[in-house]
Parts: C-alpha cells; sequence; structure tokens
C-alpha cells in the first residue's frame, strides 16, 4: 500500500484537534497497514476494530462539540501484551494465558495515554512472559523485524518494536525489566527510554519492570512520558505527582561540561567489535555536539546477568503461582520460560546470595556515578540476531554464556537508574543498533536531552521501514 511520509505525534495530533483531521481517518489507516503488513511481521496478535472506530468517533465528536480531546488526540497506539486494556485479552505471549478473558481495567500507562486522546488499537506481541530476548511463543509464532525478515526485532517489546518501526501505529506501549524497551528500539532503530523506577506506575509493582514506550523520536519519547508519568495506589513504588518536564528540558537542559565515562563492554560482556564501533562513533558525535567531557575512570561492573535471571525467575514462579495454578499445564510452557524457572527452583538459599549479588553491582554503580554524570556503552552485544533463535551462545566467536545479546541493558534495570537506547547506525549488512545513555535515578531529562542533541547532530532513519517480500 502506499505509504504517507512521516509526520511526528504532535503535529498529527493538532490536524485532529484543529479538525483538519479525523481520528477515525488515522485508525482506518493504521488498521490498512496492519492488514496490509502484520501477516510478515507478526507485530500484533489482537486487534479491537470496534472499540478503535469508537473511541475515534467519541475523539472527533470531542473537536466537533469545541472541545480538546488531548494532546494525543486520535492517535492510534500499540498495546504490549504483558499490560491491561480494557476489552482486550491479555495472553502474555503463552499457551497458558491463550482463553484469558477481556481485561475489565487499563494498565495506568493505557489509562493515561487513552486519556491523552490515544486510542488503543490492539496488542503486540511478546514473547512468553516477557522472559527471551527475541519474541516469538508457541501461542503466536515469530515475530520479524522489518529491516530484514529473517532477523528478529529483538524482546520483550518486539512486537511493538516492529509496529512502530513498520509505520502500523506511530507509538506503542513497552515495558523493561532488563533491557525490553531498550534493546528492541536498537535492533528497529527506535528510541526507547527505561524511566527511573517508579515515574511511570504499573499496578502490582515489579522490581525490576518498568513500563515506557516507543517511538521515531526523542522529543515524542519525551511527551509520551510526561503524559503517562504519575503515582498509583497499586504500585508500592510509585513516586509522588511531579511535574518531569522532559518535553521541554529536551530542548532547553544545560548539559555542556557533563563527565562521561565510556565503556564497551562493562568490563565483562563480549561485545562485537563492529557493534562497539558504531556506538563509539555516536558517542563522539555527542561528545562534540554537547560539549561533553570523557573521562578515564576505571571500573568493572559485575556480572549481573545471572542474578537478573535469577531474581526474575523467582518473581516469575511467584506472580504464575505454577505450583498451585498450572501444575498440569508446565509442559505448556516455552523450554526458555522452564529454564528461567529452574533458577528459582532452589529455595530462599540463592535469593538470598541474588539479593546480595544485586547490592554489590549497586554499590558499584553508585561509586562509579559519584566521578561521573553519563554512562555511556553500546545498547546490545551484537545486531539483530536470527529471529527464530535463542540468545547468542557466541558472538563473533567469543563465549557468550549467560550474557547473550542483552548484557549491557541489565544494570540500569538493577539500580532502577533511567537508560535511553538511541539509533547509533548501521551494520556493514545495513541492521541498526543503538548507543545506550545511562544517568542518575531522577535524571531522565539529562539522558533525553543528551538523546535529542544527538538526534540534531546526525538525523537518523524516520521514515517507515517498507516490510520486504
Amino acid at each position: 500500500m502506499t505509504r504517507i511520509p512521516y509526520r511526528g505525534l504532535r503535529d498529527v495530533a493538532a490536524d485532529v484537534r484543529s479538525g483538519r483531521a479525523s481520528a477515525r481517518e488515522l485508525v482506518d489507516e493504521a488498521l490498512a497497514r496492519i492488514e496490509c503488513d502484520n501477516e510478515a511481521l507478526v507485530a500484533f496478535v489482537h486487534l479491537d476494530p470496534e472499540g478503535a472506530r469508537e473511541a475515534a468517533a467519541a475523539v472527533d465528536r470531542q473537536v466537533a462539540g469545541g472541545q480538546d480531546p488531548g494532546p494525543l488526540a486520535g492517535i492510534p497506539f500499540g498495546v504490549k501484551d504483558l499490560q491491561d486494556c480494557a476489552g482486550m485479552p491479555t495472553r502474555r505471549g503463552s499457551l497458558t494465558c491463550a482463553d484469558a478473558a477481556p481485561a475489565t481495567a487499563d494498565a495506568p500507562i493505557v489509562a493515561r495515554l487513552r486519556s491523552a486522546g490515544g486510542i488503543p488499537i490492539g496488542k503486540t506481541a511478546v514473547p512468553e512472559f516477557g522472559f527471551d530476548s527475541a519474541t516469538k511463543s508457541r501461542l503466536h509464532g515469530t515475530t520479524r523485524n522489518p529491516w530484514d525478515l529473517s532477523r528478529s526485532p529483538g524482546g520483550s517489546s518486539g512486537g511493538a518494536a516492529a509496529a512502530v518501526c513498520a509505520g502500523l501505529v506511530p507509538i506503542a506501549t513497552a515495558s523493561d525489566g532488563g533491557g525490553s524497551t531498550r534493546s528492541p528500539a536498537a535492533w528497529c532503530g527506535l528510541v526507547g527510554h527505561k524511566p527511573s523506577h517508579g515515574m511511570i506506575a504499573e499496578a502490582g509493582a515489579s522490581d525490576f519492570a518498568v513500563p515506557g514506550v516507543l517511538t521515531r523520536t526523542v522529543a515524542e519519547t519525551a511527551m509520551a512520558l510526561d503524559l503517562v508519568a504519575g503515582p498509583d495506589p497499586f504500585d508500592r513504588t510509585s513516586l509522588p505527582s511531579r511535574s518531569w518536564g522532559l518535553a521541554d528540558a529536551v530542548e532547553t537542559l544545560d548539559v555542556a561540561g557533563l563527565r562521561v565515562a565510556w565503556s564497551p563492554d562493562l568490563g565483562y560482556a563480549p561485545v562485537d567489535p563492529e557493534v562497539a564501533a558504531l556506538a563509539r562513533g555516536a558517542a563522539e558525535a555527542l561528545f562534540e555536539a554537547a560539549g561533553l567531557e570523557e573521562v578515564e575512570v576505571p571500573f568493572r561492573i559485575p556480572n549481573s546477568v545471572m542474578t537478573l535471571i535469577r531474581l526474575a525467575g523467582f518473581a516469575l514462579k511467584g506472580e504464575l503461582e505454577l505450583d498451585r495454578i498450572y501444575p498440569d499445564r508446565v509442559a505448556e510452557l516455552a523450554p526458555f520460560t522452564r529454564e528461567g524457572l529452574e533458577y528459582a527452583a532452589a529455595g530462599p538459599r540463592d535469593l538470598a546470595a541474588a539479593r546480595r549479588d544485586r547490592r554489590e553491582i549497586e554499590r558499584v554503580a553508585a561509586e562509579l556515578f559519584t566521578r561521573v554524570d553519563v554512562l555511556m556503552t553500546p545498547t546490545t552485544a551484537c545486531s539483530p540476531i536470527a529471529a527464530e533463535a535463542d540468545p547468542p551462545a557466541e558472538i563473533k566467536g567469543m563465549d557468550a554464556g549467560e550474557t547473550g545479546a542483552e548484557p549491557l541493558t541489565i544494570l540500569a534495570s538493577m539500580t532502577w537508574q533511567p537508560a535511553l537506547s538511541v539509533p547509533a547506525g548501521l551494520t556493514s549488512k545495513g541492521l541498526p543498533v543503538g548507543l545506550q545513555i545511562v544517568t542518575r535515578r531522577f535524571r531522565d531529562d539529562v539522558a533525553l536531552r543528551l538523546g535529542r542533541i544527538l538526534e540534531g547532530a546526525r538525523p537518523w532513519h524516520l521514515e517507515p521501514v517498507p516490510v520486504a517480500g
């Protein structure tokens, strides 16, 4: 189908608010794009055309009546299928949830996007319970990267990333408990920010995962985060109400002179040299454009991968209550999910050891950030892996062990710090990779401002990527 040149969220919503365009047109265009490309991508796993058109009609009635529907007026968005959206089932990519009933309420991030005028159009694909770095499941099949259909868009927000990358929707919700927003952003040439833990509430708080969004530009991400930030009584980690002012900060915050540490590998991770070189090139461009000071700070972050796997395994086992609810359905779980749960099988002693490891990781990171303001790394250890592959055991001849493709994103999840992935360029095979920018907790404004400066210095691919046949 014919593609319309990309226009930013703010401009498209302004057209709806002024009556120059209708929300119904935007929804119908999105549904047509999904019908054209989703069979190849498997980005969406559930659609609600009727609900989306009803919501669009409500927005158009508001405009006709002289009311302002909100800053996202008429913008269709995808909802990650780990998050509830009223009227749609949350199947979590698992056969064990295949018969889930429609949710009766929205997750906080969905409710806030909806209240800003956005229109949820469907659920985007995830690996089973979000427990994989590629988005594939026994329930829905394999999600593919618009840049190369033989490659993965990453995980666990892979369906969201594929949908935004291909232009099916301009924005989608995501979540990140170890890299699940940032890694798909890197592999699809998008912007993905893991907020400071507690900025965006999530009913049933997680010790690692935080909600977020995937967009094409830093300004769009900042705008969306301003809209969805805020507390929730069912999230014990959510922060009190405050104005984050991110949309203004990305344009005006003074970051000149900030001290930056660069690490290609955090001292332990095997990383593809080409990926590291592309990220380093983007970092150097940002040093110059923003007036940053690179400082040599010797440090080695303890390998946090196994700690996260163990702690996440305990959390997942508790969430699923497998021993009580699904004793006869464990065989339906994917091998990768079962493997993760096995790490949680040893009991309280292993949990205590994992928590000690986490405290040491937090201590080392805290000490590092007394000497620097920013840490930059490649977002991922390699370029997009094969769509149906398991996490790589080897990267360019180096043993990846348990680190796989995402060893560099786990640190910020452990420490609850903000971390942004922005496009760093294309590999020799034409595949996107990212630069990760980590800042102190609650300084999301710094990370996003730096991403916006890089975006201006090295403009990246904004047009939707045509889905290859």
